[in-house]
């Protein structure tokens, strides 16, 4: 198992009208589409505006897979149109489960 961990960084004040598109709008196509959310956050202390959402995938073939059908679906780049001018950065990262995690 891998978790991709995605941080965005949005433009001040920007983290409520986020959160209502994706609730309203983006979830129900991203947990249809990707399947294992591991966890959805904003931060409080150290950087601000920012959301850190974890996805978990069998391999990195599945995460390819899951991705690309993601974005080829419509309703996935209308919701992408409303969001990408709140965010001002973006992060991927995939990460490892260690032999003695809890999550493998």
């Amino acid at each position: 198992m891998i978790v991709e961990q995605r941080t965005y960084t949005l433009h001040p004040g920007k983290t409520a009208e986020y959160l209502r598109l994706y609730e309203s709008e983006g979830m129900a196509i991203q947990t249809r589409i990707l399947g294992r959310m591991v966890g959805y956050f904003t931060t409080e202390l150290g950087p601000l505006n920012q959301i850190i959402h974890m996805w978990g995938y069998d391999s990195f073939e599945e995460r390819t897979r899951r991705r690309a059908q993601m974005q080829a679906d419509p309703g996935w780049k209308a919701y992408i149109a409303k969001i990408q001018p709140l965010i001002q950065q973006q992060e991927s990262k995939i990460l490892n489960p260690t032999s003695f995690s809890p999550i493998r």
